[in-house]
């Protein structure tokens, strides 16, 4: 792999203050993820109404394949909007992709059911996923580059941020979920209550729009004269863009393991209510709001690799044990216990990650290179996890299942990071 170009990070016009710019990368984020999650928490719910079957665990598959398809689409978004972003600035990439995000939750808001309009519902929710999927594909790499490309010797506490408001938008798609769960009855919400966290984001996204218009691009205009950084990307960083996908692998298959899937886990394998793994998916994400700027500054001071590999590993050697705990024990307090573990775990991983895909690309091809290799971590180890752990579960009549495959993902992780420290790569 060729070395990273010597360019630095472009540098900040005037000295606004960190926080503003936190929010404006993070906002976009955190929808995004609130969009996911409440897709993933009212799936269910959605297969009933969007997916009817005879069986319903084909139900359920057709639901949860939809949203992994739609997340082909993520690495296509990376290339366009991150090199929209490499050329017109990072202000310019966060915009676009908000706004699309925007349309396609209004979509998913509004759209109506396989009752009244037949196979145009599932169609549509389908198109739905797909915009927003592509948006999403934009997001992470002009919001990451916003942040890191700031002048401060805290790369690694700027970058958390951005999976910090994972880690909020979790929270608030929970609390929806366990609101909605335990005070609406279930006819209440297949009629209209599975919409309510759709409309939540549609009045969050003119918040994050009017925020992103009103702060400063750090690619200053000399910087935007690459004129192909999708072509220079994969002619030049091939290799980084394939490790930075294999760094990615553990963390993303936890988050759409340990997150998004675990309350269909808690309904259809441990036959707790729903409302149980809503509350333990508030932990988590509580967790990973609270704790990831703070691993993200141990990361600054201590080293982001070993950070990394730490939690990698406990990963690997506590996901059987927790998975098997939790069928012999399948209660709230066993789950919470296993649910703030995970999360704990994803913290630390998750500190450092950022700063560490980010030092792979130099800056006039950060917001694509950024964009292509998360996103297809997402997409290959991520978008189709729910889909897979319910056909591995299917196939093995296995609720233990699911771990074999977080263990994978643990190990490849492992490999990918010790090449990255090897590689001595220069820290931006």
């Amino acid at each position: 792999m060729q070395s990273i170009a010597s360019e630095g990070p472009a540098v900040r016009r005037d000295n606004r203050p960190l926080k503003r710019l936190i929010v404006a990368s993070s906002i976009g984020n955190a929808l995004e993820w609130f969009d996911f999650a409440a897709y993933g928490f009212f799936a269910v719910t959605l297969s009933k109404l969007f997916f009817p079957a005879h069986d319903q665990t084909v139900s359920l598959l057709l639901t949860f394949g939809t949203f992994g398809l739609s997340y082909i689409f993520r690495p296509l978004g990376a290339l366009i909007l991150g090199r929209y972003a490499d050329r017109r600035g990072r202000k310019a990439g966060l915009l676009a992709s908000l706004g699309l995000t925007t349309v396609g939750t209004l979509i998913c808001a509004l759209i109506p059911t396989y009752a009244s309009i037949g196979l145009a519902a599932p169609i549509g929710l389908m198109l739905a996923r797909v915009l927003i999927s592509f948006s999403t594909g934009g997001e992470f790499g002009s919001g990451t580059a916003l942040m890191i490309e700031q002048e401060s010797e805290r790369k690694s506490f700027l970058g958390s941020w951005q999976f910090s408001s994972q880690g909020m938008a979790t929270v608030l798609a929970s609390f929806a979920g366990l609101a909605l769960s335990s005070q609406l009855s279930t006819d209440q919400i297949e009629a209209w209550g599975w919409r309510v966290p759709f409309v939540f984001g549609l009045l969050v996204a003119p918040v994050g729009l009017y925020i992103r218009r009103h702060i400063d691009d750090t690619l200053q205009p000399s910087a935007t004269n690459n004129a192909a950084p999708i072509r220079d990307l994969l002619a030049s960083h091939k290799g980084r863009v394939l490790l930075a996908t294999g760094i990615m692998a553990v963390s993303t298959a936890a988050s759409y393991l340990m997150i998004l899937y675990m309350p269909t886990y808690a309904v259809k394998q441990l036959h707790l209510p729903a409302s149980t793994g809503f509350a333990a998916t508030v932990l988590t994400g509580t967790v990973l709001m609270v704790l990831t700027p703070y691993m993200g500054h141990l990361a600054d001071k201590y080293g982001r690799s070993r950070m990394m590999t730490l939690a990698a590993l406990l990963t690997l050697v506590t996901i059987y044990p927790c998975f098997r705990w939790l069928l012999a024990a399948p209660t709230f307090s066993v789950l919470m216990s296993i649910m703030l573990l995970a999360g704990v775990l994803k913290a630390i991983y998750f500190g450092p990650l950022a700063a560490v895909l980010s030092s792979l690309f130099p800056a006039s091809l950060r917001s694509t290179g950024l964009g292509l290799s998360y996103n297809v971590g997402v997409m290959v180890f991520g978008g189709f996890t729910p889909w897979l752990v319910t056909a591995m579960i299917g196939w093995t009549h296995d609720p233990v299942s699911p771990s074999f495959y977080l263990m994978g993902c643990a190990v490849l992780s492992l490999a990918c990071i010790g090449i990255y420290h090897r590689l001595a790569v220069k820290h931006i």
